[in-house]
């Protein structure tokens, strides 16, 4: 007879992993973040609420978990091979570059996918200095460092001015897109992304 193998303990852990993120999410777009609760998750996922317990200190931090599993996915997804990092493509046309990133946005902040979780976090890490620190650090910063980066190679191809900031420039289109998404102040749409760029580059480019 065929000895049967023994379960694989990391692999089992892995997919309860994996329907403890989605329920998550599909719970916080859904419910809302005040009527999520662990007990829900784990209802949702088909785990005892035990199980993530063992994992994580609260649905906050599940939260977080989740959505920055989502956001690599969405890296990975948009690298050549599925896998490389992922970086804001320098074709030698800022203007053409930044509108593609900015519309990408849009079309993210537009996902219910993304608007769901992205704002539960935003508003929790209000309140909750060390969490709002993590979303910050692990989510934020690393998009922003792909702004300075495209930027300084703008700028040592001459197609902004010399001695810019980079990190206050990146804020010309990514602070309104940010305000508008948030506050719900107009539509989000990729003329809104597209006048953006135009304003902030013209704004950018070398002076006489």
């Amino acid at each position: 007879m065929t000895e049967a193998k023994a379960p694989d303990s990391s692999r089992r852990s892995e997919r309860s992993r994996r329907a403890i993120y989605d329920a998550a999410l599909a719970l916080v777009g859904e419910a809302g973040y005040g009527r999520t609760t662990i007990e829900g998750i784990a209802s949702r996922a088909g785990v005892g609420k035990q199980t993530i317990y063992r994992w994580w200190p609260s649905k906050a931090a599940v939260l977080m978990e989740a959505f920055l599993d989502l956001a690599e996915q969405a890296a990975a997804d948009a690298g050549a091979d599925g896998a490389a990092e992922y970086a804001i493509p320098d074709t030698g046309d800022l203007r053409a570059d930044l509108r593609m990133v900015l519309r990408a946005t849009v079309d993210e902040m537009n996902s219910p996918v993304y608007d769901a979780p992205a704002r539960a976090l935003t508003a929790e890490g209000l309140l909750d200095a060390e969490l709002g620190a993590q979303f910050v650090e692990k989510l934020l910063e690393p998009q922003l460092r792909l702004y300075v980066d495209r930027l300084r190679a703008a700028e040592a191809a001459g197609q902004v001015r010399t001695g810019l900031d980079a990190r206050i420039a990146l804020e010309l289109f990514v602070g309104p897109l940010t305000h508008r998404w948030l506050l719900r102040t107009l539509p989000l749409t990729h003329a809104y992304a597209d006048t953006l760029v135009g304003y902030a580059v013209d704004g950018l480019a070398p002076r006489p």
